[in-house]
């Protein structure tokens, strides 16, 4: 009996070899590793820049500490460091966009220099009359150059390119380019979430000030008042031991009733204390050398630097704080009471010290009895210069 062979299956036939799929080479790989590493770590400077400036903005700090809050919410829920670092590549690309500026702007202030000494010499003369003309021309030149790089895709490769005014010529008669540039921008300003992040952040103050100020009010009259001082202190020093988890926990749910649920927040830190006490720990001593810069007023060229100083500390801390909060999700049973008493011995040092430290800025800081209640640890990122001074 003859079998029947369909014909793609004869054994005569021989097969043809399939080609491997193209896959990058190791060096491709590496070169790409490498160059998202360092377009990460731009962003994430470009991030916490952006962040200092706007916390040097008095409406700008609710939208950073919003921005701390959501970070900390974040990690709260999934347990991930890595899922506090939000919008970095979206300031890879806003810092791409000022480096590319600057550089491009140098020649135009190099220029701007000699019209300016040309202006002074001899205001009427042709050598300043030339001068300005020059620099117009040259202003146009990099007001087109910068817009157009901004339209192509807003990369600094965008920046090098000599020829952006020829591709804007070329685009505009193809046509769509005032609709498409104006969606794309309409759908970056929305992917910052400036209200949401300026929403949580004033909810996530009022519900902290709430817990702080009464200790706060008593602290203050300490100088008058000792017994008031010292029920200021242990008031604060009890709230302090809650607070940060309190915050972590409206972060996570986005609920302003979270920071009334204290017993939940107790039943959360006997399932993991010592991860409690670490983020505790590090969330305090994290703050205290910020009081360092209310000693003496900071000049106003510095605000800058003192925003990147304050996020340096404080950024991290917050994430800890959402970490350490995801931990009691992983256990259902309380953690043995030796593990809850060990965690509550080594947070008592840092409390203490953390409330010395806040009753002595109000006498050693040059913003006085104030001082207490900008709590930088927990509310705004107040910046500490003197707009008044010179």
């Amino acid at each position: 009996m003859s079998s029947v062979i369909a014909p793609d299956e004869s054994p005569s036939t021989p097969e043809t070899p399939v080609p491997p799929e193209a896959t990058p080479g190791l060096l491709r790989r590496m070169v790409k590793f490498v160059g998202s590493t360092i377009e990460w770590l731009f962003g994430f400077a470009s991030l916490m820049l952006g962040l200092a400036v706007l916390g040097s903005v008095p409406l700008g700090q609710f939208l950073v500490l919003g921005y701390l809050l959501e970070a900390s919410g974040r990690v709260a829920r999934s347990g991930r460091l890595r899922d506090g670092f939000i919008g970095v590549r979206t300031a890879d690309q806003l810092g791409e966009i000022a480096v590319g500026c600057v550089l491009l702007w140098l020649p135009l202030y190099g220029m701007s220099i000699f019209a300016e000494n040309a202006a002074i010499i001899d205001p009427t003369g042709p050598a300043a009359k030339q001068w300005k003309f020059f620099l117009t021309i040259l202003a146009t030149l990099y007001a087109l150059h910068v817009l157009t790089a901004c339209l192509r895709g807003a990369r600094f490769r965008d920046f090098l390119r000599p020829f952006n005014v020829v591709w804007l010529v070329r685009r505009a008669f193809r046509g769509g380019l005032y609709s498409e540039t104006r969606d794309r921008l309409w759908d970056f300003v929305l992917s910052l979430r400036l209200p949401y992040y300026f929403w949580f952040g004033l909810r996530g103050f009022v519900g902290a000030f709430l817990w702080l100020v009464i200790p706060l009010a008593f602290l203050g009259q300490g100088h008058r008042n000792p017994v008031a001082g010292i029920l200021g202190g242990v008031l604060l020093a009890i709230v302090v031991l809650y607070l940060p988890f309190l915050q972590a926990r409206f972060a996570r749910d986005n609920r302003l009733r979270a920071y009334r649920e204290l017993s939940q927040v107790r039943a959360e830190y006997r399932r993991a204390p010592l991860a409690f006490a670490l983020a505790l720990v590090i969330h305090l001593l994290a703050a205290v050398p910020l009081y360092l810069l209310k000693i003496e007023a900071i000049p106003r060229d510095l605000i800058f630097l003192e925003g990147v100083v304050f996020l340096a500390f404080i950024f991290p801390a917050r994430l800890v704080d959402g970490w350490a909060y995801s931990r009691p999700a992983r256990r259902e049973q309380p953690r043995h009471w030796t593990f809850r008493w060990a965690g509550r011995l080594v947070v008592l040092p840092a409390i203490g010290a953390y409330v010395l430290v806040v009753f002595a800025s109000q006498h050693i800081g040059w913003q006085g009895i104030s001082s207490l209640y900008q709590q930088h640890a927990f509310l705004l990122p107040v910046p500490f210069v003197d707009w008044k001074g010179n």
